[in-house]
């Protein structure tokens, strides 16, 4: 047999073992028979396989009560509980880390702040932190299975090769095999705002649907797109920009070099300096006696009906809109989900945005189109847990724990 036939026949098997976990995880309590029938493998191939998950203590059997009162049909469930990741969110400023067992439940989270310069500070940072975190929760970590890791920028998420990151300078930082080589354990490397679109196909505001957008307000503009369930990277890995769509040819200059960006006019940082430059020309709001304006005081002032951060906030909604008018004619979603500090704001930022898309894209696209507020953004390392999860689910890390 040559290697390529080897590489296939072991494709094959992780393919087939995910196709079983996946439908025991995501329609358990099931049974053999209802597995093999869905999945269409052959029973005997169910047989092996659901062994091969019961022996590692990936699945467990549950006696369920026949509904003919004859024998209890034994169904398959998950086994959650004794399987431990880490997952990280590394912002531009700080550094959090959470427990999570398999069944995305988070058993312990830890925030510190994390200024780093270089590629060199990131790394020996990133591994001092970790060590700590993994030391001080010994105690409750079983079998700690994977890593996961989120952070801005454009990371290649098969190799987890760091490419740019907004902040620093980094060259082809091959982050996932560091952290790998010093814990032993396997790594996921991924940008934060498709981690998070992941995550809430997974766990949040999208799970009903295999077609959505997530649009992130936060420090940057960006979005994650899901096609099919899976998050849409393409051939170059990296889609979505969307804050670097040309809102204003004659607005601001933005770090990516380009004039009147999306980013410019619709990010954390862009709002509260558009306010400070309204106080500033004499504008009245409620707002001017604020010594350092966050965000967050934008919010709380526009829904307490103050004009300014309201207008303010309704212009955000409409450049919004605009760009997300685009990406709709793009790409036909099922639902498109607003994650940041804006959506606070519900009602003023939403029908913002919902006139502009109604006015600017596909009718048959936009009709009955939800625009919903994000469920899973107070959960900042979420992300990075959903893509081990993805792992599990389509057999990558599966394999890896089988073999074990």
């Amino acid at each position: 047999m040559n290697g390529g036939q080897i590489g296939n026949v072991d494709l094959v098997k992780q393919l087939n073992s995910a196709a079983v976990y996946r439908l025991i995880d995501q329609q358990g309590p099931i049974s053999r028979i209802q597995v093999a029938d869905i999945s269409q493998l052959a029973p005997a191939s169910v047989t092996k396989i659901t062994r091969q998950l019961l022996e590692r203590g990936l699945i467990k059997e549950v006696a369920q009560q026949a509904s003919t009162g004859g024998r209890r049909a034994i169904s398959l469930t998950t086994e959650v509980a004794p399987f431990h990741s880490v997952a990280i969110r590394l912002g531009r400023d700080y550094i959090q880390f959470s427990l999570y067992n398999l069944g995305g439940g988070e058993l312990v989270s830890e925030y510190q702040e994390f200024f780093y310069t270089t590629q060199t500070e990131l790394v020996e940072g990133l591994t001092r932190y970790l060590k700590h975190f993994i030391q001080s929760n010994q105690a409750i970590i079983n079998q700690l299975i994977a890593i996961g890791i989120v952070l801005p920028g454009l990371v290649n998420p098969e190799t987890g090769v760091v490419e740019y990151m907004p902040n620093i300078t980094v060259d082809n930082l091959e982050l996932a095999e560091l952290i790998e080589d010093s814990f032993h354990v396997q790594c996921f490397v991924g940008n934060d705002v498709r981690g998070m679109a992941l995550a809430e196909h997974y766990f949040g505001a999208s799970q009903d649907c295999q077609d959505s957008i997530l649009v992130s307000v936060h420090r940057g503009t960006g979005a994650g797109i899901i096609v099919n369930g899976q998050v849409f990277l393409g051939f170059n890995r990296n889609v979505g920009e969307i804050g670097h769509i040309q809102i204003d040819p004659l607005g601001e200059q933005c770090q990516c070099g380009n004039f009147g960006c999306l980013e410019t006019v619709a990010s954390n940082p862009a709002i509260v300096e558009r306010v400070k430059k309204l106080i500033k020309q004499g504008y009245e709001s409620t707002l001017s006696e604020k010594e350092s304006l966050t965000i967050q005081d934008v919010c709380e002032h526009a829904n307490m009906g103050d004009e300014l951060a309201k207008q303010s906030l309704v212009q955000v909604g409409n450049q919004l809109g605009k760009a997300i008018a685009i990406t709709i004619n793009l790409f036909n979603p099922q639902k498109i989900v607003i994650a940041g500090d804006i959506t606070q704001c519900e009602n003023i930022i939403f029908p913002a945005i919902k006139r502009n898309v109604e006015s600017q894209s596909l009718t048959t696209f936009h009709n009955k189109l939800p625009i919903v507020a994000s469920e899973i953004d107070k959960k900042p390392t979420l992300g990075a847990f959903s893509m081990i999860k993805r792992a599990m689910l389509n057999g990558a890390l599966l394999q890896k724990l089988l073999e074990d």
